[in-house]
């Protein structure tokens, strides 16, 4: 980087990209090298999302990810693949939740008006999501790996998106069913802490969170099955061009 070049950057305004907004509440802007070139090795997606709306399920193949709530509320939600543990994270204004790179997760809004910073350790986010897997993956090779109906494989997920990023859809086929489910939801995630014996600390001054358990669950949910990880080049998901995060 030559800083005396006249083409230097120091300073840039988030709010000018918007990579994805669903509507007025929900969206993500984007802070990458791409928009501010003397970044190095870090950007960050500035998240705002209202209550029960979700970050969808997805990894980043290329950095791990630090979120940092500002205001509202949120549970921040990840699979342990050394574990095959689902874990779930609150996290309310001065609060973090960790997600290392690669591993599979996602957040929920508990409130309206909940803010997000999600920092990466990467010029360039880049990030593979749920919504693009299961409109990829042929139904057939569902149904036939799993054990399933074909035709109601290809019913249940017809109405999926590539690059969802914020769900539920806005053009949800069922608002009125759809929204009780999702208060119903937000409500069942009033945390609950589990004793826990102290656990001393790790290298490199990482602390591990505390436990919590939530949607009536036991904290520790057992997952069959490793998340799938594969590279995948520059910002857009594993659809192409759908993705813009």
């Amino acid at each position: 980087m030559d800083y005396k070049s006249p083409t230097t950057q120091f300073s840039f305004d988030v709010n000018s990209n918007t990579t994805f907004k669903k509507d007025d509440c929900n969206y993500i802007n984007t802070l990458s090298i791409k928009e501010l070139n003397t970044l190095e090795n870090t950007s960050l997606l500035d998240i705002f999302l209202s209550r029960s709306n979700v970050v969808e399920p997805h990894y980043h193949q290329n950095a791990a990810e630090l979120i940092y709530c500002i205001s509202g509320a949120a549970v921040v939600s990840l699979i342990n693949p050394f574990t095959n543990e689902l874990l779930h994270f609150p996290v309310t204004p001065g609060q973090v939740a960790n997600v290392p790179q690669g591993w599979w997760h996602y957040e929920v809004a508990t409130v309206d008006c909940t803010h997000l910073l999600a920092i990466f350790n990467a010029p360039v986010p880049e990030v593979i999501l749920g919504s693009d897997l299961l409109t990829i993956t042929p139904a057939n090779v569902l149904a036939h790996t799993y054990c399933l109906n074909e035709a109601k494989v290809k019913d249940t997920l017809a109405p999926v998106k590539p690059g969802t990023f914020i769900g539920p859809p806005a053009d949800c086929c069922e608002p009125g069913k759809a929204e009780g489910a999702n208060a119903a939801h937000a409500n069942n995630m009033a945390p609950y802490t589990y004793p826990q014996a102290p656990q001393p600390l790790q290298p490199f001054g990482y602390q591990p969170a505390p436990v919590h358990g939530y949607y009536g669950q036991p904290y520790v949910q057992q997952y069959h099955g490793q998340p799938y990880v594969q590279p995948y080049p520059g910002l857009q998901t594993a659809a192409g061009p759908a993705g813009n995060v």
